[in-house]
């Protein structure tokens, strides 16, 4: 009789292994994420995201030993349990010669692409696909970190890109990087890999991109600026008509999926709000992005945790308001894409506490939901970002090619702002937040 039970109990077990498996392995039907009004929809229904920032998905995707697939795919079963399905993800990067430039590339140089990278964005997109998700592709980057506009400025002769983590002069960085919008020939580049990517036919699973119900949005770049200072302000109309005309441009080649601009708001629009809604006036882009960095924006100072921390709150909450203002006036939907904060005392070590960090996502979770609950345009984030099972190599929490990926760029210490898949608190709050969410939906 024990025996009989036994092998009772086996042959259940089998069977739900058997059915996980084939739900991982079966093409799920889904249907294009779309806007009516100020609200995104997925099957009639309002969709609300649940995301992270998982940029550098693609580079574990790849096969062989720059890749780590079986890292993957515990990474997006992580996330999926953790009520996780949307990720956003760099889609493009160029050849960086610089200290900490992400490596590989994209595009390594202007007659180059780098099919096993761009193999390894199609197995990220099939694995996300068996599980439901949805993918945030961004194209660009108006940071130097994984190449961007600065190298397409340099490659078309706008002078040799700087290193801003060591020169210590970001305007003249960004305003190197602001160039490209006006560069014809950088333009004509940019466009021609716009179509390679947008028109690809998945090599894992045969579905080209543009008919890919995974890719919820093509986005123009990470952070796009005006530039800064003067030269920014004088640029603004470039900066302007550049979003308008590659929204429409990439509408003509994936008529069924959104387009959104990745920008960071008001701060990332030389500090004007009114900047902001014209770059976001465009028919072209479907819902209004914005970014939230309390430290880097001088609200929290990590030494002086409590006694900065409720003045942050209060800036953060300001913050969100004045956008969702903005996004109803625009009728659109609006997702903040980018919010992070670092462990207790700013430290990189995984065992460090993060209580403030804790608070801080609790805060914002809660007027995501609260917008949501009334009707609001702000229908969800994407925090900054999933680390999972990442770490650094060094004592020095540096990055160099060839260490694991964390949600960190490569030019900032490794465990900064990412979330580990030890930090039981943290996750926590982001699955009651899920759950929360979820219900709103039933």
């Amino acid at each position: 009789m024990k025996i009989t039970t036994m092998y009772r109990l086996l042959g259940l077990v089998t069977m739900i292994l058997f059915s996980v498996s084939c739900n991982h392995s079966a093409k799920q039907p889904q249907d294009f994420i779309t806007v009516k009004g100020q609200q995104l929809e997925l099957n009639g229904k309002p969709y609300y995201v649940v995301g992270t920032n998982f940029w550098y998905g693609p580079y574990l995707g790849m096969s062989g030993d720059l890749g780590d697939r079986p890292r993957l795919l515990k990474e997006l079963d992580e996330l999926k349990q953790l009520g996780v399905t949307n990720l956003r993800i760099l889609a493009a990067s160029e050849g960086a010669t610089h200290k900490n430039a992400l490596q590989p590339s994209f595009q390594p140089d202007t007659t180059t692409l780098n099919e096993e990278l761009l193999v390894g964005l199609d197995f990220l997109l099939d694995e996300m696909a068996k599980r439901e998700m949805k993918a945030v592709l961004f194209l660009n980057n108006f940071w130097e970190w994984s190449g961007g506009m600065n190298i397409y400025s340099e490659w078309y002769g706008e002078g040799k890109a700087s290193n801003p983590s060591e020169t210590g002069d970001w305007t003249t960085f960004m305003n190197h990087s602001a160039k490209f919008y006006q560069n014809k020939a950088a333009q004509k580049q940019f466009r021609a890999y716009l179509k390679t990517l947008i028109t690809r036919k998945n090599t894992v699973n045969g579905v080209f991109y543009n008919n890919d119900p995974t890719i919820m949005s093509w986005q123009l770049a990470n952070e796009p600026r005006p530039g800064a200072g003067e030269f920014g302000h004088q640029h603004v109309e470039a900066w302007i008509t550049w979003i308008d005309e590659t929204a429409a441009f990439i509408k003509q080649l994936a008529p069924k999926q959104l387009v959104s601009t990745g920008n960071e708001g008001s701060k990332g629009s030389l500090e004007s709000m009114e900047y902001f809604v014209k770059a976001h006036e465009s028919q072209h882009i479907d819902y209004l992005t914005f970014h939230m960095w309390a430290k880097n924006w001088g609200w929290y100072r990590a030494n002086e945790a409590e006694a900065t921390f409720t003045t942050t709150l209060d800036s953060a909450s300001k913050y969100l308001k004045d956008h969702i203002e903005v996004a109803k006036k625009l009728n659109k939907p609006l997702v903040m894409e980018e919010f992070g904060l670092s462990r207790d005392l700013e430290s990189y070590d995984p065992q460090q506490s993060t209580r403030y960090r804790d608070r801080y996502y609790a805060h914002v979770f809660m007027m995501i939901e609260e917008s949501i609950r009334s009707g609001g345009p702000l229908v969800g984030s994407n925090f900054w970002a999933w680390g999972g099972y990442g770490n650094a190599d060094s004592n020095e929490y540096a990055w160099k090619p060839g260490d694991p990926f964390t949600g960190d760029p490569p030019q900032e210490p490794q465990g900064l702002n990412s979330v580990f898949r030890s930090d039981s608190s943290t996750l926590q709050i982001i699955h009651n937040h899920a759950l929360s969410l979820r219900t709103e939906n039933e």
